[in-house]
């Protein structure tokens, strides 16, 4: 007889995927894209670093979303990293507006072009201009890799998206083991030691 905790669960193993996800902690951005003057931008958590030389990011997007089609046009995306400042800006691009505000609205947030004409948020905690590298069909989404050729920071503490709620992060403290009181890490980052800082730089 099969164990209890083998049964399907509801919605299959797509729901109880989903259901796990939601929990998991991400980033929050906005991936945006501008051709001939029309300009799109959309909330997405599943973003992350591809390679280092070349610098290169990934991004999954939705096959619904305009940016797509203006991705594709143009060869060029923005990626908008978002700081705790930012709650309302996520849920603009996600489609759920604050009162006063329409969806995917760029009068939301301080919005500029970048040099390229990719759509950036003026104080993003970090800001990724990318050419398109490839694009892979993966379900209901798009992957769109990026070979990045500029970068900015500011300062500011992450947004994280952590079981379906904004949240920020917080130092944990080295784990302690009794019966090994000399096991402890040598290379633990302590975030008090850097402070936050201001970059640029352009390929």
């Amino acid at each position: 007889m099969p164990h209890p905790d083998s049964a399907p669960p509801a919605g299959g193993i797509s729901g109880a995927f989903t259901a796990v996800m939601g929990g998991l902690a991400t980033s929050v951005t906005v991936v945006g894209a501008a051709h001939d003057g029309d300009r799109a931008a959309q909330t997405v958590s599943a973003m992350c670093s591809v390679s280092a030389e070349p610098p290169m990011l990934l991004v999954c997007v939705h096959r619904r979303s305009p940016v797509n089609a203006l991705i594709r046009d143009s060869g060029r995306f923005s990626v908008n990293v978002l700081a705790t400042r930012h709650d309302h800006v996520a849920d603009t691009f996600a489609g759920r507006p604050w009162p006063g505000k329409q969806r995917w609205d760029f009068t939301c947030g301080e919005w500029v072009g970048s040099d390229s004409g990719t759509p950036r948020l003026a104080d993003a905690l970090a800001f990724f201009d990318c050419a398109a590298h490839s694009t892979v069909e993966a379900g209901s989404h798009l992957v769109h890799i990026g070979r990045i050729n500029t970068v900015r920071s500011e300062p500011g503490t992450p947004l994280i998206y952590a079981g379906r709620t904004y949240a920020a992060p917080s130092p944990v403290p080295p784990s302690r083991f009794p019966d090994f009181p000399d096991a402890h890490p040598d290379n633990r980052y302590v975030p008090e030691q850097q402070a936050p800082a201001r970059r640029e730089a352009s390929a």
